[in-house]
Order: structure tokens, then C-alpha cells, then sequence
């Protein structure tokens, strides 16, 4: 059981709001209205981990260990939700979200296989690391300079304790994990080639409600995270580039097999997948003469 051991190392590193953020520090003249702004929107979307973790739940009903880690994950999610609340609360009180813009994100997601949704929220724990390190350098202001480096630390443990559990699966389950997680990984590591970017906030994920079916999709302003990284804090293709190399690196050391693109970990997804079929192929029980004549034997 990992939870025990994650619980005591996340809990040792863990921030507290009152006393690790220097909010005397802040500087008026140095928060523009734009930036602002877009603290408001990733207020509201970090406060998707509500049904994210509804998600995570659901859909691993027979794993306690990974659900008692949700307690943590989920914990430390709305905290980053919070404290930029916080930070509006302070310095831009007319832009604190409103309960109903906050539970406008609280949908239904549909039910997903675990091992791929496992893939997906660790690649976006990668890329959230990323964006907010990239935040804290747009900014000005000192003071959410210093949040965003803080929740970016965060998102970088969150996505260690999901490779943990990850090497845990590939332990149990074998080629079917590996399988789960190159097709994601392939996807995630493709990123570049779609128009928008690829983060478990901006996917469809429930049919019913296509197409205002993305945690992006339902916040007060659909556009800003597209805006946000392409026009303010310029997350380029060098940025992109750090993100493809986490996750290929990660996948590299979890399968012991070296990575350099996304076609050499589609290639190794198309092996697995091949010895999968081969292995279900060689396990269909073999008909004698007489049984496949149809007689009795």
C-alpha cells in the first residue's frame, strides 16, 4: 500500500497558507487587471479537482490504497483553488469567483478506464508544473510570482505519486497497464500537433452534455485558456517541448526502454498491443479433429 508513505512525504513538504505565503509583500502597481483576470479563471478550474476526485472514486471502487490517496490529492487541489481566492480576496475583491461560477465546473464526468485516466491526470500533472512555473515568470506581482511557484512544486508531487502508482500497476497487471499507458502517453506526447491544449480540463468527458462538456468550456470566459498561454505567458514550442520530455523520460524509466519521440513510444505501444493479441490468441482452447466435425467427444 502506497498511501501511508505518500501521506508522510506530501504532508512533510506541505505549505501552509497563513505562514508560507508572503502576503504583506504585495505590490499594488505591480498587478495589472489582465493578470488578474486570469487568476480568477485558474481559480475556478482548480476547483474541478471537486469532480475529478467524484471521478476517481467512482471509477476505482476496488482500489482503496490509490482512493485513500485521493484524500491528499484532493486536499491539496482545492487548497491551490483557495489561495488564489485568497489572493483576490486581498488585492482584487471584485474578482473572488462566486459559488455559482465555481459549481458551474462540478459536472458528471462518464465513466473511463482507470489505468488511461491514471495516464492522463499524470502527463497533466506534468504539464501543470510546467504552465505555472511559466506563470510565475509572466507575472509582476511578487507575491502570486510566489503562489504559482508553490503550486507548481505541488503539481510536480502530485504527478510523482501517480507514477507510483502507475509502477504498482505495471507490478499487478502487466502488459494490459503498459498497454493503457503508451496510448496515453503517445497522445499526451502529441500535444503540439492539435489546436488545443491537451489537459484533462479541456477534453470532453461527458457525451450527454457535448459540447459544454470541458471544465474550460464552463467558466466564465470559455477562450482564456487558450489566450492565457498563447498570448500571456507565451507557453511556446520550447515549453511544450520541456513537457514532452517529462513525460517521455517518465515512461522511458517506468518501461526501461528508451524514449526520444512520440513514434518510438507508439511503436512500443504497437508492440505490446501485438503481444497481447498474440498472448489471447495462443490462450483460445485448441478443437481436436472429432470437435471440429461438430461430433461428441
Amino acid at each position: 500500500m502506497l498511501y501511508p508513505e505518500l501521506f508522510k512525504s506530501l504532508e512533510a513538504v506541505r505549505w501552509e497558507m497563513s505562514k508560507d505565503i508572503p502576503w504583506d509583500s504585495f505590490e499594488p502597481q505591480k498587478l495589472t487587471d489582465e493578470q488578474a483576470q486570469t487568476i480568477k479563471m485558474n481559480a475556478i478550474t482548480e476547483w474541478s479537482a471537486l469532480p475529478a476526485t467524484e471521478m476517481f472514486l467512482r471509477d476505482n471502487r476496488d482500489d482503496s490504497d490509490f482512493s485513500a490517496f485521493m484524500s491528499v490529492w484532493f486536499y491539496e487541489e482545492q487548497k491551490h483553488s483557495l489561495v488564489l481566492m485568497e489572493y483576490l480576496r486581498r488585492f482584487r475583491p471584485e474578482l473572488v469567483p462566486t459559488e455559482a461560477e465555481l459549481h458551474a465546473v462540478r459536472f458528471p464526468f462518464d465513466p473511463a478506464p482507470a489505468l488511461e485516466t491514471l495516464m492522463l491526470h499524470f502527463c497533466g500533472e506534468i504539464r501543470l508544473n510546467h504552465w505555472y512555473r511559466r506563470a510565475s515568470e509572466w507575472h509582476t506581482e511578487p507575491v502570486i510570482k510566489h503562489i504559482y511557484k508553490l503550486i507548481s512544486q505541488d503539481e510536480a508531487r502530485h504527478g510523482g505519486a501517480y507514477l507510483r502508482y502507475m509502477k504498482k500497476s505495471l507490478a499487478e497487471l502487466g502488459d494490459s497497464a503498459r498497454a493503457a499507458f503508451a496510448k496515453i502517453g503517445v497522445l499526451m506526447a502529441s500535444a503540439r500537433r492539435t489546436e488545443k491544449p491537451l489537459h484533462p480540463t479541456n477534453l470532453h468527458v461527458n457525451e450527454a452534455l457535448f459540447p459544454n462538456d470541458t471544465v474550460q468550456s464552463r467558466l466564465p470566459d470559455p477562450n482564456w485558456l487558450e489566450r492565457w498561454l498563447d498570448t500571456q505567458i507565451k507557453f511556446d514550442t520550447e515549453w511544450e517541448s520541456k513537457v514532452v520530455e517529462r513525460i517521455l523520460h517518465n515512461l522511458s524509466l517506468l518501461f526501461e526502454r528508451t524514449f526520444s519521440s512520440a513514434q518510438d513510444l507508439n511503436r512500443y505501444r504497437k508492440e505490446i498491443t501485438q503481444r497481447i493479441a498474440q498472448g489471447a490468441a495462443a490462450a483460445l482452447p485448441v478443437k481436436g479433429p472429432a470437435s471440429a466435425l461438430g461430433e461428441t467427444v
